[in-house]
């Protein structure tokens, strides 16, 4: 297992199209199981007020971006779920699982997929996808 500190978490909604959703974090870790499910979990230390939102959302799959180690880094966009909140006093730490998302191959397979059914092909395809990307 390896273990990061958690500089920034963002909630990613499909029905605000997809704009983050910034959650203010009191401190936070995230851990790569290293499993063979190669499953992340991320553990959010929070204000108790956003304790409602989170019990909403439990029985759905959240898309999140968390950036670690330095604010200055990319953000790492996960699928999760809510695997519990646990009230600390007056605050609540909210535990997320699951798997990381690599955001550059999927945009490199949506940009060769709308370029084949544009008809690129060959050589072709070769220098419009450079030229694209």
């Amino acid at each position: 297992m390896k273990t990061f500190k958690l500089r920034k978490l963002e909630i990613l909604e499909h029905d605000k199209q997809m704009d983050p959703y910034e959650i203010n974090l009191l401190d936070g870790l995230i851990i790569n199981r290293e499993d063979e499910h190669d499953q992340w979990l991320v553990e959010a230390y929070i204000d108790k007020t956003y304790e409602d939102y989170f019990l909403k959302k439990q029985n759905q799959e959240i898309m999140i971006q968390a950036t670690i180690t330095k604010d200055t880094n990319e953000p790492a966009t996960f699928i999760t779920k809510i695997d519990s909140i646990n009230n600390i006093g007056d605050r609540i730490n909210v535990l997320l699982l699951g798997k990381i998302i690599d955001k550059r191959k999927s945009i490199v397979e949506e940009l060769l997929t709308t370029l084949v059914k544009e008809g690129y092909e060959g050589n072709d395809l070769i220098r419009k996808f450079k030229k694209s990307f």
